[in-house]
């Protein structure tokens, strides 16, 4: 039986297996992510690594003269977007004048290209420089680019560790790119 407001909606009940209440969110992409545990396996530093790739291969959305922006790879949110500078530096006060300041100027262009293409509501920046502070990759400074909406608050995150990513990061990828230059 469909949902009568839409379609192409399949009610849960009428699934196979014991019928409940549940509406199923299957994102089955995000099997890479849990099965590298809580460190990916890395023998090359990420941030390195990506600017040595096409940009469709290392989710890079700008390629700026002392810095670049990237999608996160294991995103908080869809539009998740790190402005990394293309030295390796762990620490924000190792970063010369003109990479702290293209570093600036890419985390203003990076929010104003995702309101454009997100319609997001606020944001989430910030660096977690050294293991301590939840850095996941502690060794090359990054900044985090969060996109928030107003209407985007459940609980997955809270009881099930988990985040419900609406889209592809390739389809993300290509449209921040895409109105980075307009």
């Amino acid at each position: 039986m469909s949902d009568s407001a839409d379609p192409a909606r399949v009610d849960a009940a009428t699934l196979a297996g014991v019928p409940d209440g549940f509406q199923r969110l299957w994102t089955p992409h995000r099997m890479a992510y849990i099965q590298a545990g809580p460190e990916v396996l890395r023998e090359e530093c990420p941030f390195c690594e990506a600017p040595r790739k096409s940009d469709e291969d290392g989710l890079i959305v700008f390629r700026g003269v002392t810095a670049y922006t990237l999608l996160n790879l294991f995103p908080y949110n869809s539009g998740h977007m790190l402005v990394c500078p293309y030295r390796h530096i762990a620490t924000y006060d190792q970063a010369t004048d003109e990479e702290v300041a293209e570093i600036g100027a890419l985390t203003q262009r990076g929010m104003q290209v995702l309101r454009t293409v997100s319609r997001c509501d606020g944001f989430n920046i910030g660096m977690n420089q050294g293991h301590v502070a939840g850095a996941g990759v502690d060794e090359h400074l990054h900044q985090h680019i969060v996109p928030r909406w107003a209407s985007d608050a459940n609980f997955f995150p809270i009881i099930a560790r988990t985040k419900a990513l609406p889209q592809l990061l390739g389809d993300v990828r290509r449209a921040i790119a895409d109105a980075w230059e307009e």
